[in-house]
């Protein structure tokens, strides 16, 4: 039997392994890939359980094969570039040049941003390669798509069959249509054809991905200016810079906004001295109704908020500290 202060006392103990288990997987690349790979996979099952239904009809079904085989690959693909912080940092640091000029790039920030893009690019093209990869190994699109382009030349049962209607029977073999007992064989085997074509062209782009990634890898390696120490310092490096840098700027922009509220309405939220308490004039009113940008200009201190002029107003209430309470 086991007592209840033991129990009490295991979990603690536990507690802090599992925490550096799930932060390591959360910060492993491979864990992340994987976990992309599985969510894509089991997209497509149901999309292709519940949404996809062949038209079996001459004309349209290559149309709608072809378009859940490519559109939602495409989507990904756009998907993993657009939820990548890393992106909107190079973009808006490397690639925009509609804003003031900021300060000069030198070749090596160039080459660790061109390192970064590629890195960036392999993690959003797991998406859409594992979609393609997953469709084509079911072969249920590809079988829609193209199974009015079989040939069936060979069968002498379609001998006598005009053109048009050669294409509109051959459009109805993925949905099992009732069709002539001397063509049931033939539905049969364009249908193992089809699937046969499917697959392999699924484990050619398979091949071909799990190829180039390690091609790729093994190029970044060797072009880097970095060595591999180096490498994992500035791997680590960026990772700690970015979130020390959003504990800083969120704990200096509370007591910034602090300061400016203090100075609009006389206390600060959540103490009990407010004895000091302001009622805002209409010109308060207007002067934080309209939003500023910050640091566009040649000013050396850019607004920060929407309280801009009663973060600027006052030079005495900059020497004022506020403590925040932990």
């Amino acid at each position: 039997m086991i007592r209840k202060g033991h129990l009490c006392q295991s979990f603690p103990t536990m507690s802090p392994t599992l925490n550096n288990i799930i932060s390591s997987l959360q910060r492993s690349g491979t864990f992340i890939n994987f976990l992309i790979a599985a969510l894509t996979t089991g997209g497509q099952q149901l999309c292709s359980s519940f949404t996809f239904r062949c038209p079996c009809q001459a004309g349209k079904n290559f149309c709608y094969g072809s378009a859940f085989l490519v559109i939602p690959a495409l989507i990904l693909l756009v998907a993993g570039y657009a939820l990548r912080s890393q992106m909107w940092t190079m973009s808006s640091e490397y690639c925009c040049s509609c804003g003031p000029p900021q300060r000069r790039i030198s070749p090596l920030e160039r080459k660790l941003a061109c390192l970064r893009f590629f890195s960036i690019t392999g993690r959003a093209l797991i998406a859409p390669l594992t979609w393609l990869a997953v469709t084509l190994l079911t072969g249920t699109y590809y079988e829609c798509a193209a199974s009015e382009f079989a040939s069936v030349d060979h069968y002498p049962v379609f001998d006598n069959v005009s053109a048009s209607k050669r294409k509109e029977v051959l459009a109805g073999f993925p949905c099992g249509k009732s069709v002539p007992s001397d063509m049931i064989l033939v539905r049969d085997e364009v249908g193992l054809l089809h699937r046969y074509q499917s697959q392999m062209l699924g484990w050619i782009l398979i091949t071909l991905a799990t190829i180039a990634a390690l091609v790729s890898r093994c190029v970044a390696r060797c072009c880097s200016p970095l060595t591999s120490l180096q490498q994992c310092y500035w791997t680590n490096h960026l990772h700690n810079e970015r979130e020390l840098f959003e504990q800083a700027a969120k704990q200096h922009s509370r007591l910034l906004i602090m300061q400016s509220i203090k100075k609009l309405f006389g206390f600060i939220p959540g103490k009990e001295d407010v004895r000091h308490i302001r009622i805002p004039s209409c010109q308060d009113w207007r002067d934080i109704s309209a939003p500023n940008l910050l640091c566009m200009g040649e000013d050396l201190q850019g607004h920060y908020s929407f309280l801009r002029d009663r973060v600027d107003e006052n030079e005495e209430s900059k020497s004022e500290g506020i403590e925040l309470k932990p």
